[in-house]
């Protein structure tokens, strides 16, 4: 027998969770789990974990949940309504990535989430890309030199000859859907929906949102409450950092991977994203508040990998008291919190592995709604809302282990769930016979309706539908929780019904509900949709909101500027004149500005609105959201490498502009005046009476005397000077005349006077 290799850290560290290491096909070099209590577990030696930067713009490591970004969780898929590019998010970002969406992890394909395994949902054929290559080259390695993620991938890959399951496309993609001419002919040949002409106004209910605030996760900082991470994330910060002293940093002090890895310090990571979580949503109930809003859904990915089958824990006791503190404000307040879980959370399934999955995700949602210590009523109302999921190929059959397992769950979980009708599967009259045997609440889903509904029982639109609405009411009442309804619409441009699925950023109208109605506005635009509505029918909260100063924030604390050690500028003789002081003196002002410290906002108003209220953006102005992109033109590669232009050298050509200009100044004043002197000469030649020459030499010699003769001199001198000689003329300095043409034959004339005079 071959020895078994040694581990590479002491067997003698304990893990902080009951949970083993994955283990996929071979042993991964990591302490061996022991199985002890919670509580023995929460007593054993913790090192104290470095503190992390939570803020996405700063730790390239903490990412944006995919649930969350999207207009509802009904649907495979990670695109959202947010394009969160790293350059998008201020010029504070001091994290470098490349111009991509902000990666999220997805419940399905190469997700770390163990919910993704399920027969009839896979994936979308088109994934978008992201920086998974960088995180799987921090991953442990195994014995055979992969990764986990890398065999947990092989040994989920189908055989060849194995069928391939039935793809359902991703509703909230980004584009249009592709689809064949009969599936568009068919769709155009639908009889029109039928609508209720009813409004119920005047509005007493409450309009909420689904996990994301747009406007807070783009203030500074980022308030939002599904910051998640990979798995590679927390194998890697078992690892002390490489300088203790130090805080951490994306490239300078990151996780020492030679050093004995400690399970405790990366479940001590994980939670850290969890608890700045969980205080972000404090902020946003109170945000919401202030305008108006008091419905929202809280993220299930508020605690990463907490339902993870080798990497889950408990909530308690670490963020027991972060959870209760939301759930006080949000009692004061009255705004009711839900949550809903993702799609692959189904209790209908025929494989036990998603079943023990589901269950565990469902263990999730009802701790953490019951750490939330509300009062009983608002307690009841955090509901936790459920699909169906996959008809498997018998709907009877499907229903049967729904029935059985639901049967199975804990009685906390049974007080909270409730189901929902689907767009792909199951429709109203499929799912309220179930919940008025099983006494679970039903949430009826008005886009959903209209995709997916009984055409031999009633017709598409919300007038029909209205006729259940008493037996739908009646699976609330029984249980004492406040009923809600969930609205949506579907693109302007969807025709066929996968195309109809996806949500559109916007509701145009209210739906036919009872005017006291919980009512979840399920759209792309978040807290921005519900905007809308109040703004166009007058809802109760409308005057508390106005419109956005584009890419302008001022409840938000920049980050103050080191002041710059300038050395002052050096004025030329030249460049001493009115325009040149004018321009220094406002580069003085620009550098006093930029030295002061401007004043502070409270921590409790940054990201507020501000005095005026200024959250909303119209419709398709996301942009708005972010700083005024700066647009840097590439230096085309045909002119060489050019040196940087810095500060210091655009003074310099500054000051060597203005001297040129006051030359070229001089030049042109020097060339009118002699342009000047030549013109009163040559008067002067032309009103001089002519003679006759009186020889050749006599010839030459005026013509000199024309040439090279000054204003000082008249025309009867240089009738006197042409009969001296040559020794008897006086020297005279000749005028630099560049305009006049010097003769080739011209000759120094001397006027000095001779000796015998």
């Amino acid at each position: 027998m071959t020895k078994r290799k040694r581990l590479s850290t002491s067997a003698a560290e304990k893990p902080l969770t009951a949970m083993p290491i994955p283990l996929p096909k071979s042993k991964i070099i990591l302490p061996p789990p022991t199985k002890r209590s919670q509580a023995k577990q929460r007593t054993a030696r913790q090192p104290e974990p470095a503190p992390i930067a939570t803020n996405p713009n700063d730790n390239i490591n903490i990412l944006d949940g995919s649930q969350a970004l999207r207009a509802s969780p009904d649907s495979d898929g990670s695109t959202g309504i947010m394009k969160l590019t790293r350059t998008d998010l201020g010029a504070g970002n001091s994290v470098k990535r490349e111009s991509e969406d902000v990666p999220s992890l997805v419940n399905g394909g190469e997700s770390d989430s163990p919910l993704s395994e399920l027969s009839d949902l896979e994936s979308p054929s088109k994934k978008p890309a992201s920086s998974r290559a960088t995180a799987a080259s921090r991953e442990v390695k195994l014995e055979d030199g992969t990764t986990p993620s890398a065999a947990k991938n092989k040994s989920k890959q189908p055989k060849k000859e194995d069928k391939k399951e039935p793809q359902f496309l991703d509703p909230e993609a980004d584009g249009e859907e592709e689809a064949d001419e009969e599936e568009i002919q068919a769709a155009l040949s639908r009889p029109p929906p039928v609508n209720s002409d009813y409004l119920p106004l005047p509005w007493k209910g409450r309009l909420g949102y689904a996990c994301l605030c747009t406007y807070l996760r783009f203030s500074n900082p980022p308030v939002f409450s599904s910051r998640t991470c990979r798995i590679a994330s927390i194998l890697e910060n078992r690892h002390p950092l490489k300088d203790p002293s130090q805080p951490p940093h994306s490239t300078k002090n990151r996780p020492d991977r030679d050093e004995p890895a400690d399970i405790a310090r990366g479940q001590a990571y994980v939670e850290s994203i969890g608890l700045a979580n969980a205080k972000d949503v404090v902020k946003m109930i109170r945000w919401n508040d202030r305008y108006g809003i008091k419905f929202m859904r809280l993220s299930s990915e508020m605690f990463p990998f907490a339902s993870h089958e080798v990497y889950g824990y408990k909530l308690a006791p670490f963020a027991s008291e972060v959870l209760a503190e939301a759930g006080k404000v949000a009692a004061a307040l009255g705004h009711r919190l839900t949550t809903h879980p993702g799609q692959f959370t189904q209790l209908g399934s025929p494989r036990k592995e998603v079943i023990k999955n589901a269950l565990r995700d469902l263990d999730y949602h009802a701790e953490m709604l019951s750490l939330l210590k509300m009062p009983p009523q608002q307690d009841h109302d955090a509901v936790m809302i459920l699909h169906m999921g996959g008809v498997f190929g018998d709907k009877a059959a499907t229903l049967d282990r729904f029935r059985e397992n639901y049967k199975t769950l804990p009685q906390g979980v049974k007080n909270r769930l409730v189901l929902e009708n689907d767009d792909v599967s199951w429709s109203v009259h499929d799912l309220l016979p179930v919940c008025e045997e099983l006494n679970i609440p039903m949430v009826l889903d008005y886009h959903h309706h209209n995709i997916i509904f009984d055409a031999d029982k009633l017709r598409e639109g919300t007038k029909d539908i209205m006729a259940l609405y008493e037996r739908i009411a009646a699976t609330w009442k029984r249980k004492g929780i406040t009923q809600k309804m969930h609205y949506s619409e579907p693109t302007p441009a969807a025709i066929t019904g996968r195309q109809r699925r996806k949500h559109s950023p916007r509701v145009a109208t209210l739906p036919p509900c009872a005017p006291n109605m919980d009512l979840m506005i399920e759209a792309k635009d978040k807290e921005q949709a519900v905007f809308e509505l109040m703004r166009t029918f007058k809802l109760p909260g409308f005057g508390t909101f106005n419109d956005m100063i584009p890419h302008v924030r001022k409840d938000d604390n920049k980050p103050v500027r080191a002041p710059k050690n300038k050395t002052p500028k050096k004025a030329s003789k030249k460049a001493i004149k009115a325009e040149d002081e004018l321009q220094m003196a406002e580069e003085a002002i620009e550098e006093a500005l930029e030295d002061v410290t401007p004043e502070l906002i409270p921590e409790d108003e940054v990201g507020m609105g501000g005095p005026e209220g200024r959250v909303y953006w119209p419709p398709g102005m996301e942009e708005w959201l972010r700083p005024v992109k700066r647009v840097v033109n590439k230096k085309d590669p045909s002119d060489g490498a050019k040196d940087k232009s810095t500060p210091a050298k655009k003074r310099k050509a500054a000051a060597e502009a203005v001297e040129a200009g006051l030359k070229a100044e001089d030049d042109v004043a020097g060339e009118v005046a002699t342009a000047r002197v030549n013109g009163t000469l040559a008067k002067r030649a032309k009103a001089a009476p002519k003679k006759a020459p009186a020889s050749k030499k006599k010839k030459a010699v005026k013509k000199e005397e024309d040439t090279l003769s000054t204003p000082s001199v008249s025309n009867d001198d240089s009738e006197a000077l042409a009969n001296l000689s040559a020794g008897e003329r006086l020297p005279q300095k000749p005028v630099k005349a560049a305009a006049a043409r010097k003769s080739s034959r011209s000759k120094k004339i001397s006027y000095a006077e001779s000796d015998n005079d």
